[in-house]
């Protein structure tokens, strides 16, 4: 076929042949990949079926139906959502029916690939309860954004597709850690590789035995990836777990939105795809996919909401063992109280080296905790505790061990506690650490210290032994003693409103500090806070602060 004319029913219903063929072809290589969301071998065979239900369907048509590529897209995509199999067999079905949404208008061209592949991502997402990075879904959406940049021609849009959807299956195992200790590419995304290059091939006429196999960088033998039995911690693939699957026709006043929110309290993995393939219509058929351990009250809920049939239950393996810390929060901190407080909240703490010491011992340490800790993601709360020659150093360091590492802006011990109430491991780690850096911006501080010699200030003269407030790099204030000057510094931190006072205080600032007269006074000060508002005070032990005090207002 010429590169660049469109498909027509024939050629549409050729690549459906083609793609069952190398997904057949495939389906041993790729049920070896299968250790996500369980090591239970059948993802080549899941989408295998699915595509051969897809394609039995299309075959149904009449001769002349044959030859309309909406006719035949439209009858591959009820094929492949009744029939679909396991969690890929989905997403496969949903990537059919968006290539039957756009191909509605007539045959499919550039354009109307780009828009299927959009479709389909929109049709995944809406489908998938709670989607995961580094699975098909990942490879899908990098597969449509490829395609939505690429040229008008088709097949100019299908080679950027391929080529996306390579380079994102191969960096699957830096984003999901059972994939990465596997040491394999998610099978679902090798199995969206594989329907596109039958696709790109179909477009270039290539003769099907002569068709591109590229290995996808794991083992090829026919026995899958074995992964150690354990409890596993995570959500994903609980212990003992089934695997349901069924169609269903919803009755009465049912949607899918209230199935879809019962189900998800009853299992994980959880996707319901939506038979209908006119995008305004109201959706009243569904593939549910969901694997729980309680079967009974599934299948129960599925009858309460309509007609079921082709009900599959699977009795999946146990769970495989997934370290679930593939992300971690590392803090510099002084030794001591200040030390235990994030770890007790979570963090790994790095202590700095005293003044004078080698720069390169701190990066070491860090990474020396990365490697030991089988940490693939950190986001480093510096806590101004690092000079930025040692943040260049760690990044670069964690770069070449092949860690991502996200330094977060804590200029402050007290701002790194900000940061570290919010953190969220479940949460992607660009929108983690963006949580984690508004939360300590978001943080007015200041830090009370002795004056070494009199000088002359921004905020006036001070003598030796005087208490100087800092924020930011300014001297806030002068005070003649620490209570004076804790008091005041309040008074100007919370001027622009606040509800939470955070001290951190050595033992020398503690024996001078009166916390409950502080603490009377702190109502009238605030006058953005609403008289009768009370401001919640938290006053944490900090030996080995290079300072007296530091302040946080929030």
């Amino acid at each position: 076929m010429a590169p660049d004319v469109s498909l027509d029913g024939t050629a549409l219903l050729s690549w459906a042949e083609r793609a069952v063929e190398a997904l057949s072809t495939r389906r041993e290589e790729i049920n070896g990949l299968n250790v996500f969301p369980v090591p239970d071998a059948d993802t080549g065979s899941n989408m295998t079926f699915t595509m051969e239900a897809a394609l039995a369907e299309a075959t149904r048509l009449d001769e002349v139906e044959k030859e309309s590529a909406h006719a035949v897209a439209a009858a591959l995509a009820a094929g492949s959502v009744r029939g679909a199999r396991g969690n890929s067999g989905v997403v496969l079905s949903q990537v059919i029916s968006g290539i039957a949404q756009a191909a509605a208008s007539g045959n499919i061209d550039g354009e109307c690939l780009k828009n299927s592949l959009a479709i389909a991502v929109r049709l995944v997402d809406r489908a998938i309860t709670e989607p995961v990075e580094g699975t098909v879904v990942t490879v899908l959406r990098a597969t449509a954004v490829a395609a939505a940049q690429a040229g008008r021609g088709l097949r100019e849009t299908a080679v950027a597709a391929v080529d996306a959807a390579r380079t994102a299956l191969m960096k699957t195992p830096s984003q999901l850690e059972v994939l990465r200790s596997a040491g394999v590419v998610d099978a679902g995304g090798a199995g969206l590789v594989v329907l596109l290059q039958s696709l790109l091939d179909e477009i270039e006429g290539i003769a099907r035995e002569d068709g591109v196999i590229d290995s996808f960088g794991a083992p090829l033998s026919a026995h899958p990836v074995t992964v150690d039995n354990a409890v596993c911690d995570g959500r994903h693939g609980r212990h003992r777990e089934l695997e349901i699957m069924c169609f269903i026709r919803l009755s009465g006043g049912n949607t899918l939105g209230s199935l879809r929110a019962t189900l998800a309290e009853m299992g994980d993995s959880l996707i319901l795809a939506p038979a209908d393939t006119d995008p305004d219509g109201p959706a009243r058929a569904a593939t549910v996919h969901i694997h729980s351990s309680v079967p009974g009250p599934v299948i129960e809920e599925l009858y309460r909401a309509g007609e079921v049939s082709d009900l599959r239950l699977e009795v999946l393996p146990e769970s495989p063992q997934v370290e679930t810390l593939h992300r971690a929060v590392m803090a510099l901190a002084p030794d001591g109280p200040l030390a235990e407080l994030y770890r007790q909240a979570g963090a790994i703490v790095i202590t700095p080296g005293s003044p004078g010491d080698d720069a390169t011992d701190t990066v070491s340490r860090i990474l020396a905790e990365l490697r030991s800790r089988g940490i693939g993601e950190v986001i480093l709360l510096p806590n101004g505790l690092l000079t930025r020659r040692e943040m260049v150093s760690a990044e670069l360091a964690a770069h070449a061990a092949d860690r991502t590492m996200t330094i977060l802006p804590t200029a402050r011990l007290v701002s790194g506690i900000a940061a570290l109430a919010v953190h969220d491991p479940e949460q992607p780690v660009a929108v983690d650490s963006y949580a984690m850096a508004e939360a300590a911006g978001s943080m007015r501080t200041a830090i009370l210290q002795r004056a070494e010699k009199a000088a002359l200030t921004l905020a006036g003269p001070c003598s030796r032994g005087d208490i100087l407030v800092t924020s930011g790099t300014g001297v806030l204030l002068v005070a003649d003693d620490l209570q004076t000057a804790l008091e005041q510094a309040c008074t100007r931190l919370l001027g622009r409103g606040g509800e939470l006072v955070t001290l951190l205080l050595t033992d020398e600032a503690a024996a001078e500090i009166d916390l409950a007269r502080f603490t009377d006074q702190l109502p009238g000060v605030n006058s953005a806070v609403e008289r009768g508002a009370e401001i919640e005070v938290m006053v944490y032990p900090a030996e080995g602060l290079a300072h007296l005090a530091e302040i946080g207002v929030e």
